[in-house]
């Protein structure tokens, strides 16, 4: 039995959620994507004290170490490769050691720490050696490696804040010393702030302006990681990145700031805001990217400001109400989005996820839209991926790719057929130059052969 089937199995599967409602607000009758009236609740007021508590976290965690010891710390999705695909190949000998380190849940924030102090002494001998090449990656990766150490913490204490913090320092060092202009962002919203991190290309020229992407990452990602250290496939392009963290996204909770879809609406509009009064930027092509539930809050975003011309994600999270994300998958996934949502009741929570729900905000995006997944998601069936698709009231396509899983990967399709990140790559350059395309589903088999079917 693989690692998937045994989490789905017997007492970890004994939670089955109640039937998906439609998402609910202080104004749900209004809201898109509402429910009825008996479904209404306030939400507005969370103030979470300790860490959520999660029954199958807790009475199966001896499970989820034996899966973790027989498995590696990519036991849930492929941790280790996004790592090595933002920090570069310098980052797979340390990948390497945290593999080695990492036995039992509790291994995972030690072990990033370890690296990341290793990383940063390396960072400040190359400053002292006058090595600024050298300093600037050591910093970017102490940076990334602070946040990772930062993920198996559910709940806002004196470490958290402490790790925020170094993370923060570590990268405000590397964006000193960095290729490109990097500046840190604070965009106003209900009284409080969301974080984000403003890039421009290498070698911008004062004066032009130029296309920008918003990088959402997935529920365990950062904003720190959004754009490559090397290659990366935005900045190549000359593009400009803001890598956004929305309600309940890394920093944010910090700040009192949880998960809400229509808070998520409202960061469309404040973003889009922000960026049409950039000098640097061509307001005519905003273009978006998520991964995993970056590509639910993508949609989300993009159904309010039709000033996103296009979105383009990989991995998906579009099941209302997440019952196999959040029931079935490692529960890890639900103490986290938990902790994500300010909620630590699991009664209350699973009340809660009802709100997490497209119908209503899809309808409404007409912009561009490619979504690439794989055959067999162990975090969201292909069946709730397709039915956003056809709600979408744009122009789309889909990617699926034959044997893949959430993170596209158990599968030769990528191989054989075009790889999902740069065919995203490709595609947006085409839709922000206003290149027209067919809105089609595309079934990638192991072999690389495309089977091709329109999409209404």
């Amino acid at each position: 039995m693989d690692r998937r089937a045994f989490l789905q199995s017997g007492p970890l599967a004994a939670a089955a959620g109640a039937a998906i409602a439609n998402a609910v607000t202080p104004a749900a009758a209004e809201t898109p994507g509402a429910g009825t009236a008996a479904h209404v609740r306030d939400w507005s007021n969370r103030r979470p004290q300790g860490e959520p508590v999660v029954k199958r976290f807790d009475e199966q965690r001896w499970v989820l170490d034996n899966v973790i010891q027989a498995n590696g710390i990519d036991w849930d999705q492929g941790r280790t490769g996004a790592t090595i695909r933002g920090l570069g190949p310098g980052a797979v000998p340390d990948m390497d050691e945290l593999r080695k380190r990492v036995k039992r849940l509790v291994d995972i924030c030690p072990a990033f720490e370890a690296l990341a102090n290793k990383r940063e002494a390396m960072a400040k001998a190359a400053e002292q050696a006058g090595d600024k090449v050298a300093a600037r990656d050591n910093y970017f990766m102490a940076a990334n490696y602070w946040a990772s150490a930062m993920w198996t913490i559910d709940e806002v204490n004196r470490k958290l804040t402490n790790l925020n913090d170094k993370k923060r320092a570590a990268f405000d060092k590397y964006s000193a010393l960095a290729d490109h202009h990097i500046e840190w962002v604070e965009l106003p919203y209900r009284g409080k702030s969301l974080p984000a991190i403003f890039h421009l290309p290498p070698n911008y020229q004062s004066g032009a302006k130029v296309p920008v992407i918003v990088v959402l990452s997935g529920m365990d990602g950062y904003k720190e990681r959004s754009v490559a250290l090397y290659k990366d496939s935005w900045m190549e392009r000359g593009y400009a990145v803001l890598a956004f963290e929305g309600p309940g996204y890394w920093e944010p909770p910090l700040r009192g700031i949880y998960v809400d879809v229509q808070g998520w609406a409202e960061s469309g509009k404040i973003v889009a805001d922000w960026l049409a009064k950039r000098p640097e930027i061509d307001a005519g092509k905003i273009g978006m990217t998520g991964v995993s539930y970056g590509s639910f809050f993508t949609a989300i975003m993009m159904a309010a400001d039709s000033r996103y011309k296009a979105c383009a994600v990989t991995g998906t999270c579009y099941e209302p109400g997440g019952e196999t994300i959040f029931n079935r998958a490692s529960p890890t996934f639900k103490k986290r989005f938990m902790f994500m949502s300010g909620i630590t009741d699991e009664r209350d929570f699973d009340e809660f996820r009802k709100t997490i729900d497209w119908n209503g905000y899809a309808q409404k995006v007409k912009g561009a839209y490619l979504v690439a997944c794989g055959e067999y998601d162990q975090l969201c069936p292909l069946e709730y991926t397709e039915s956003f698709m056809k709600a979408l009231g744009g122009p789309k396509q889909l990617l699926v790719y034959e044997g893949g899983n959430h993170s596209i990967a158990f599968t030769t399709a990528t191989q054989n057929g075009p790889e999902p990140r740069q065919y995203q790559a490709e595609w947006m350059a085409a839709r922000l130059e206003g290149k027209p395309f067919a809105s089609e589903r595309w079934f990638i088999g192991s072999s690389g052969n495309i089977v091709k079917a329109a999409m209404a």
